[in-house]
């Protein structure tokens, strides 16, 4: 099969399974016991930042949180933590990336490309997350 083909095979299979999940996301009852964490910036940013870890996909993340606030289940300002969580999450990526072209542990180039990565991701992350309400009102009033 020409490299051309599978390239964009696979990203119509990743495109329908992103808009499949984010169906279901919207459809999903939250236990209210959880209205707490899911309400509170701060946990919602600790959240983004292990679920990207554990899924490896920040789009899957960003489907996520986009289809819960779209349901009314995560308020904006959460789901801005979330968001910044889920940029640093990603650095895990990088992190992994480099520990499998150097052998198995990251080193040389690829080391200090996966620590850029993650020390940029937590500096924006860090500047930004005090103003998490501020930036949910900017949001909304352009929405």
């Amino acid at each position: 099969m020409n490299n051309y083909v599978q390239v964009i095979a696979g990203l119509v299979v990743f495109y329908v399974g992103l808009k499949m999940f984010a169906g279901g996301m919207k459809s999903m009852a939250v236990p209210t016991h959880l209205n707490y964490w899911l309400g509170h910036p701060l946990w919602m940013f600790v959240g983004g930042i292990v679920l990207t870890m554990l899924w490896q996909s920040s789009s899957l993340s960003t489907t996520a949180i986009v289809a819960l606030v779209a349901s009314g289940v995560v308020p904006l300002p959460a789901a801005v933590g979330f968001i910044l969580g889920a940029n640093i999450g990603t650095s895990a990526t990088a992190h992994i990336a480099a520990a499998m072209v150097s052998g198995g542990y990251p080193s040389g180039d690829a080391m200090r490309i996966a620590v850029v990565h993650t020390l940029v991701n937590c500096l924006m992350a860090a500047s930004l997350l005090p103003f998490v309400h501020h930036i949910a009102r900017l949001a909304s009033r352009l929405g």
